[in-house]
């Protein structure tokens, strides 16, 4: 199955690249650790969220592909998706 990823996804993985690029810039200018790691807790906030919206879409499309071919069990798939993110973390 190929997987179609939404441009709002994409942007925000591209400022999820901007915000890692300004750590390494606070880094370079010598910020206290204070400054640095509360954006490295944002960009791990954002990188949540993006992780969570890509197995939220997957199920969505894997769930719709299941039930076309005439698979109502969907189950397998659900705990599936929940172990990919239990492993995220």
């Amino acid at each position: 199955m190929e997987y179609n990823y939404t441009d709002s996804l994409k942007t925000r993985l591209r400022r999820i690249e901007g915000q890692v690029r300004g750590v390494l810039r606070l880094m370079e200018e010598g910020k206290p650790c204070k400054e640095v790691v509360a954006q490295l807790s944002a960009v791990r906030n954002a990188s949540d969220r993006a992780l969570a919206q890509i197995v939220a879409e997957n199920l969505q499309q894997c769930i719709m592909a299941e039930q076309e071919a005439g698979n109502k069990d969907t189950g397998k798939l659900v705990k599936e998706a929940v172990e990919l993110l239990v492993k995220s973390r």
